[in-house]
């Protein structure tokens, strides 16, 4: 099994917080999607015959594209890639985007998942941040999309916003979960250099949460989506039951997978490559015929780290015996790191598994890179 990812670089505007890459000019996406479909054609043999699980459509802002586009570019791919165990076509979207009938040709067209970024249902934290949609966009969107047969929504939201109190975390909880999306995904806000925030902190104009308003909210989130039967199986993402992102936790579990348009990564267990972030040179080497990307080739070293940092993550854990089959003596590399992090009260080991306790989960990134071989 493996996947597709495919990027839509276009926004309508900037959000402040965002670092991925993405453009405001339009102009040219007409080009774009003609590179896209040779892109397509070019790295047709990179996963080498392996079916397609799952296709997830990400960005920028990919409800941009109309559902003849959309259509087009899954033709494209059904030509050159195993299609017959499709499970999960994901789209992200903007609440602002939505249209029914624009809406009902995605769901006709086999888009049985959406990714809605929302990120707050607070009008000043909204503008703040730069979004495009208004509190009732989001909420309709939401709501118009279950009434028309999207059965599986996952909304996204971001926490760590400066403020005087966690009130306005605990309503957008509420809100979110009154919605009763069937996956939640929740992000801490992150600060970034070449962003608009990341500006404004390098001039001094921005104040920020602290580390413990930070995590106390985390803990909010955690209780109350534990309360509303969400289970937490990755640190960020939270869902009801049987309703992961299959997409994303192919990632998690080191499944290949195939990046496609300006930016995108792709990992076929041995290298990672990943697309230039720049539209007009794409297109321009994708037209002479060329796919514009830095690999990277994976030692046995590498392939055993990526698996400690993405595994811990998630509620499955790092699997030693799995760790040993990447790399022989993997565990008794981390044996003394490892008694340490269990006496700190960072993971905890069970069935010959690592995972992160609830204060690990905290410092998921630092445990990671703790273990690191």
């Amino acid at each position: 099994m493996a996947g597709i990812y495919v990027h839509n670089p276009f926004c309508k505007q900037a959000c402040y917080y965002c670092d991925f890459h993405f453009s405001t000019q339009l102009t040219s996406k007409t080009k774009f999607l003609q590179a896209l479909s040779t892109e397509i054609y070019l790295t047709k043999e990179y996963l080498e015959g392996e079916p397609i699980k799952t296709l997830y459509f990400g960005g920028g802002t990919p409800s941009l594209l109309s559902a003849i586009e959309l259509s087009n570019i899954t033709d494209e791919l059904k030509k050159y890639h195993n299609w017959s165990q499709m499970e999960e076509i994901t789209l992200e979207i903007n609440p602002d985007d939505f249209d029914e009938e624009k809406f009902q040709q995605y769901l006709n067209l086999g888009i049985n998942r959406l990714s809605i970024g929302i990120q707050s249902f607070h009008k000043e934290h909204l503008q703040w941040m730069n979004r495009s949609h208004s509190t009732a966009q989001a909420i309709n969107c939401v709501e118009s999309a279950k009434k028309m047969g999207f059965n599986n929504i996952s909304i996204d939201l971001i926490y760590g916003i400066p403020a005087e109190s966690h009130k306005i975390w605990e309503q957008d909880l509420v809100t979110a979960l009154s919605l009763e999306a069937s996956h939640i995904s929740a992000y801490c806000l992150t600060i970034e250099s070449q962003t608009t925030f990341g500006k404004w902190k390098a001039q001094g104009k921005m104040t920020f949460a602290s580390n413990d308003f930070e995590a106390e909210q985390f803990d909010i989130l955690v209780q109350k989506t534990s309360s509303a039967g969400y289970e937490q199986y990755e640190i960020s993402n939270f869902c009801k039951p049987n309703s992961y992102s299959k997409h994303n936790t192919n990632y998690w579990n080191g499944i290949p997978y195939l990046g496609l348009g300006p930016s995108a990564h792709s990992f076929n267990k041995v290298s990672r490559q990943w697309n230039i972030s720049h539209n007009t040179k794409y297109i321009e080497a994708i037209n002479q015929g060329n796919v514009p990307f830095q690999i990277e080739n994976l030692t046995i070293r590498d392939r055993a780290n990526e698996y400690i940092m993405t595994a811990l993550r998630t509620k499955w854990g790092i699997n030693l015996t799995k760790l040993n089959s990447i790399m022989a003596n993997a565990q008794n590399t981390m044996e003394e790191t490892l008694i340490l992090l269990i006496k700190k009260e960072l993971i905890t080991i069970n069935n010959n598994t690592v995972y992160l306790t609830a204060t690990g989960k905290l410092l998921g990134d630092h445990v990671s890179a703790e273990l690191f071989i």
